[in-house]
């Protein structure tokens, strides 16, 4: 390559383009928000063509909703190992609370602009692209290990009890768009979670 020149961009195929269309899409969306994003200025940020987008996703909307599930498997949320579940389960907590505190305003601000209207899905579809439940199978491993340490006996405890933590950070966060106080999610785990975990039914 001669002095002066600069080396032409590498053509992306395949999960390497669509993984960069999804980012652009991501921090378009971050940037500009859902009412004045399009298939243009996603294409332009992510330096490809609209044609190529079209042939992935049918519009805006479908590309909004796969920006997100990228966003959420891009950015996984550490599994604490303290050793102890009501340590694991409030570091858990405050792990999601912190990392999805923005990720809920984006959605929420989105869903306000248009995107529930606009997607033809219903509000528990779109839910479930937007936020998705992986939090729920990701945060069973604290349960299991708390289980093999003889800390909870997970057979006797309801699948409501073990969500419900999660639940409530959830709902919070939709309510408040902020991460939860540290008090907020002592409560959770000390004064709703603990007692059920440990009671006579449980035990």
């Amino acid at each position: 390559m001669t002095p002066g020149h600069t080396e032409p961009a590498r053509r992306r195929y395949g999960k390497q383009l669509e993984s960069a269309i999804l980012a652009a899409g991501w921090n378009e969306l971050v940037e500009t928000g859902y009412a004045r994003l399009t298939m243009a200025s996603v294409a332009a940020r992510a330096s490809t063509s609209e044609p190529v987008l079209y042939r992935r996703w049918a519009n805006k909307d479908e590309l909004v909703l796969a920006a997100f599930e990228n966003y959420r498997s891009d950015n996984p949320i550490t599994i604490p190992d303290t050793g102890h579940l009501r340590d694991d389960l409030r570091a858990q907590l405050t792990s999601v609370s912190e990392a999805l505190a923005g990720f809920f305003a984006i959605a929420a601000a989105a869903a306000f602009s248009g995107l529930l209207a606009d997607s033809g899905l219903s509000p528990s579809e779109v839910r479930q692209k937007v936020i998705g439940t992986e939090q729920r199978p990701r945060g069973r491993i604290i349960y299991e290990r708390a289980h093999i340490r003889g800390e909870i006996d997970l057979q006797r405890i309801p699948e409501t009890v073990l969500d419900m933590p999660f639940d409530l950070i959830r709902h919070d966060l939709l309510m408040e768009l902020n991460p939860l106080e540290p008090r907020r999610i002592d409560s959770i785990v000390d004064e709703l979670f603990w007692p059920l975990v440990h009671s006579p039914e449980a035990a």
